[in-house]
């Protein structure tokens, strides 16, 4: 198990910046949705909480996704590009 998450972060580390990046702000409409689905009448207690789960499972996964791809290269990038504007 562990050569296999070693393998995966491996592959996911050499893709680019820009992959990383999309990956990273996918996160952002799944935060978003996992909150504003509580607000939906039409759905049962525990429908929002399956959806909940699921869709802040997806957000949590894409940001970590977006991180590994990242790396800390690709953060002090971003972060770079975020200080000059």
């Amino acid at each position: 198990m562990k050569t296999i998450i070693q393998r995966l972060k491996a592959w996911l580390s050499s893709l680019s910046f820009k992959t990383g990046v999309i990956v990273l702000l996918m996160c952002i409409p799944f935060y978003i949705l996992s909150f504003v689905q509580f607000s939906f009448d039409f759905l049962s207690v525990s429908a929002k909480s399956v959806l909940w789960v699921v869709l802040f499972g997806l957000a949590k996964t894409f940001q970590y996704g977006g991180l590994t791809i990242l790396g800390v290269e690709g953060i002090k990038r971003l972060k770079q590009r975020f200080c000059k504007a």
